[in-house]
């Protein structure tokens, strides 16, 4: 009697989940929630996702929302772990709510934390907390999915423009959250008083705002810079972001100071360093972080490695966000953590191409000057060549001249005919904006 009883429930149930998966994103939790209250009472739903920089924190239903709940669950993802589960009452801005807190992070995610807001009295019980975090874990992987086919579809005027975006958002994230860090260590220095710990606030935003303002275009035009400049702008900013921590700062510089580094990678290495050393900070009894940069060969070494206590993993959120920020540019991220000891965290960063083989009479060229060349191939001017990549003509000009010049041909008939005789096969190898979005 009782298995029939409850067939009525589970058919709903499974109605609710087919809906689910069959829901748009929009309306993912919306139809998540309605499922969910078959399980336990519910009052709303918050969600932190680490694949979003534009809107990391979305919400629905009753449930405390603004800027204070940004942070809250920001902080909240902070210290769960991937698979766990936690039923307390967590503070979001002014409101304590009752929440059962989920995080989950399929393949090819960062991870994500759902909170789910009960009533004051609710309790899960234990089946009703698994049976919502598998389905957390389904909604999850749905939302990975469904950005992989929206997302491109959003950028797909043009994989340069994407790429750029992508780099430009990523920098700009990180410089203003090292901004942040920064003026809440200072305005909460024990070694400052207040009137001195609000004017180097101020002077620390105000300055952040000029580079705010000019950084955008910096990125956009410079393609390469030099592995000492790239370090020397990396410490910097790192010797500002904990100027008022008591962790001490050692910088080991590369030996090979003239080598170039694409300025994709150096902007994976600076974003790195600085990641990893907030992640570092925000542990108890830290009191010394190192970050040593080294060329070798074709391939950049960075390694950031604190005296903490040694618990951060690789399954951590703000761990996950590095690695995934560095899977752009082909490098793995390393974690080696050792309890008492502290963590070191390694990337090593492939300096040429990607797609053209060591050796390839290709090799000297960076991404942007290969994707140029593409255009060269189909016979583009400069004009067309500009609209196909969205920049200027005069970008154009820099890009073809120094193509012309690192192959050491004089014109650039001579430049495609090398390319096509070197095996260079654009359609396939190296996709132009309108085939592939990175």
């Amino acid at each position: 009697m009782t298995e029939v009883n409850q067939r009525p429930q589970a058919e709903s149930m499974l109605a609710g989940v087919a809906r689910l998966l069959s829901s748009p994103l929009a309306e993912t939790l919306p139809a998540l929630a309605d499922v969910a209250r078959g399980v336990l009472p519910l009052r709303g739903l918050l969600l932190y996702s680490g694949d979003c920089v534009a809107q990391p924190v979305r919400w629905y239903g009753d449930v405390p929302t603004g800027p204070a709940v940004v942070t809250a669950m920001t902080q909240l993802a902070r210290t769960m772990v991937i698979g766990e589960s936690r039923a307390d009452r967590v503070t979001m801005g002014d409101n304590e709510v009752n929440a059962l807190s989920l995080a989950s992070a399929p393949a090819g995610s960062a991870g994500s934390v759902l909170a789910c807001v009960l009533p004051d009295t609710a309790r899960p019980d234990a089946s009703a907390t698994r049976l919502l975090q598998l389905l957390w874990e389904i909604t999850a992987q749905k939302i990975v999915v469904l950005n992989a086919r929206i997302e491109p579809a959003k950028l797909a005027q043009s994989r340069i423009a994407s790429s750029d975006r992508a780099r430009i958002v990523a920098e700009l994230t990180d410089a203003h959250a090292a901004t942040l860090t920064t003026m809440l260590g200072a305005l909460r220095s024990a070694h400052l008083a207040d009137s001195t710990a609000r004017r180097v606030a101020t002077d620390i935003g105000a300055t952040a705002l000029v580079e705010l303002r000019t950084s955008g275009d910096e990125a956009r035009s410079a393609e390469s810079e030099t592995v000492s400049d790239a370090f020397a702008q990396m410490a910097d900013k790192l010797v500002l972001l904990m100027r008022y921590h008591d962790a001490e700062l050692d910088l080991s510089a590369p030996k090979d100071t003239d080598h170039i580094l694409p300025s994709s990678v150096a902007i994976a290495a600076r974003s790195l360093a600085r990641g990893a050393a907030m992640t570092m900070l925000a542990q108890p009894s830290v009191s010394r972080i190192r970050v040593a940069w080294e060329v070798t060969g074709a391939r950049l070494h960075v390694q950031v490695r604190d005296d903490g206590p040694g618990t951060l993993a690789a399954d951590d959120f703000a761990i996950r966000r590095l690695a995934m920020s560095l899977a752009a540019v082909d490098a793995p991220l390393e974690v080696d953590s050792v309890p008492g000891w502290g963590t070191t965290l390694t990337a090593t960063i492939p300096l040429r191409t990607a797609g053209v083989p060591a050796g390839h009479p290709l090799e000297v060229l960076n991404p942007r000057e290969i994707d140029v060349l593409h255009q060269l191939t189909l016979g583009h001017r400069n004009r067309r060549i500009a609209q196909e990549l969205h920049i200027s003509e005069h970008t154009v000009k820099y890009h073809v001249a120094n193509i012309l010049d690192k192959l050491g041909v004089g014109s650039r008939g001579e430049a495609a005919a090398m390319a096509r005789h070197a095996g260079f096969a654009p359609v396939t190898s190296f996709p132009n904006s309108a085939t592939r979005v990175n």
